[in-house]
């Protein structure tokens, strides 16, 4: 009870709409499809006539482009608006915010992994909406907020930084790790033995997940979920992992701009945040809508990845009618290059999925380009002459004789700023 009064008492200090937004989303997952669609048209009108009313980027955009905000009817008309991309929020910033007053604001930032940081302003209302959103998520599983929880997630160096995650940790309950060292690992499983649930990067839980298998370790008894964030979830992850904790590790999709845009139910669908995010698929690429923030609007967003949509009336078991993400393909504009021709980094994501569909061999792996022509695959497991063969093979049908390749096995995959990335371009052209 003490830990449910303290998370109540942040909660409401940090985000005091929170509670009453997470009320809704437990009464809008029961919402017909074409109810959830009524409320993001709703939605939709209400953010274009505040973008253009407020945010100089949009009004200048929306001018260009003779586009009237209210001659949109149905989300369909949405087509017609620009699709927008990273660098345009990173070089139009200020003017993209609206210039509306808020009470209480929250500055955000994006990872950078990609090479290109982003920092913006997002109200209360939104970063509760968001916050409200994983709640739902945890609900499904029986979760509550101030349940002990483990995080592999990352630590800012800087005193005031450090001090401030203490913070968070202790009204949420939590404790996190951030080191690959087996000593630390050590101390996080033997922390996990309480722990309702853990969360975190995907290859971190994995790592975890290894020591405890290997070493035999007593297995944590209470958790009820394992959530996976920001990075791919290999097919191999799974077996290792349920092993190791006794349940599968299930998948949380978003981003710092869009916020939650997919949830894993208990019957393993990624459900679409439809209440928070208008998402579509264009040519294979998700373009992002986020329907709640105000204060950054962010409209038409061209997000980075390759993504794949069920059809509409695929049902699901859990009886949410929200639509469902069947997969997150890969990255875009990532390039590969041979020594003639370039390539998407995407065929890295069919090279394997075809190994694992086809042949059964499911494979951690990470590609390091150097300089062009040359690719050196990385592979967390060992393997054997056969599989190596199969392996070759299929690379071959991608690239055929334009690339060199060096596969090593057994071998460590390597972080990028504490995120696992399966492809690291170094070439510079």
């Amino acid at each position: 009870m003490i830990r449910k009064f303290i998370y109540n008492l942040g909660e409401k200090i940090r985000n005091p709409s929170l509670k009453k937004k997470y009320n809704f989303l437990k009464e809008s997952e029961k919402w017909s499809l074409e109810k959830l669609e009524g409320y993001q048209l709703k939605k939709l009108k209400e953010l274009l006539k505040i973008a253009y009313d407020n945010s100089e980027f949009y009004k200048q955009k929306f001018d260009a482009e003779q586009l009237d905000i209210n001659e949109v009817k149905t989300l369909e008309d949405l087509k017609f608006f620009p699709i927008i991309n990273k660098k345009d929020l990173i070089t139009y910033t200020s003017q993209i915010h609206t210039n509306l007053n808020f009470k209480k604001t929250f500055l955000a930032s994006t990872s950078g992994t990609s090479g290109e940081s982003l920092k913006f302003v997002r109200e209360e209302n939104a970063d509760s909406f968001n916050r409200a959103t994983i709640q739902r998520g945890y609900s499904w599983y029986n979760i509550h907020p101030w349940d002990r929880n483990g995080y592999f997630w990352g630590f800012s160096f800087s005193f005031i930084s450090q001090q401030k995650n203490k913070i968070l940790d202790f009204f949420q309950n939590r404790y996190r790790i951030f080191s690959y060292e087996e000593t630390a690992l050590k101390e996080f499983i033997k922390k996990s033995r309480k722990a309702k649930y853990i969360h975190g990067y995907s290859s971190m839980i994995y790592q975890t997940a290894l020591l405890i298998n290997k070493l035999n370790l007593p297995k944590p008894l209470h958790l009820k979920m394992i959530k996976g964030t920001s990075e791919k979830i290999f097919e191999s992850y799974h077996s290792e992992i349920k092993k190791a904790f006794g349940l599968d590790i299930i998948s949380e999709y978003g981003a710092t701009e869009s916020g939650i845009i997919a949830y894993e139910c208990i019957e393993g669908n990624m459900h679409l945040n439809m209440e928070g995010v208008l998402v579509e698929e264009v040519d294979g690429e998700i373009i992002i809508t986020n329907l709640q923030l105000q204060s950054f609007p962010i409209i038409r967003y061209q997000l980075g990845d390759y993504i794949s949509l069920a059809p509409r009336d695929k049902k699901c078991a859990c009886g949410m009618n929200h639509l469902i993400l069947e997969e997150v393909t890969g990255r875009i504009g990532e390039n590969v290059y041979g020594i003639h021709n370039t390539y998407p980094s995407l065929y890295f994501y069919y090279i394997f999925k075809n190994l694992s569909k086809r042949e059964h061999l499911n494979l951690n792996y990470q590609v390091i380009q150097d300089k062009k022509g040359v690719l050196e695959f990385r592979l967390e497991q060992e393997i054997n002459d056969i599989e190596m063969t199969l392996l070759r093979d299929e690379i071959k049908v991608y690239f055929k004789q334009d690339i060199l390749i060096s596969i090593f096995t057994n071998v460590k995959l390597l972080a990028v700023n504490g995120k696992f990335k399966s492809f690291i371009s170094n070439v510079k052209l």
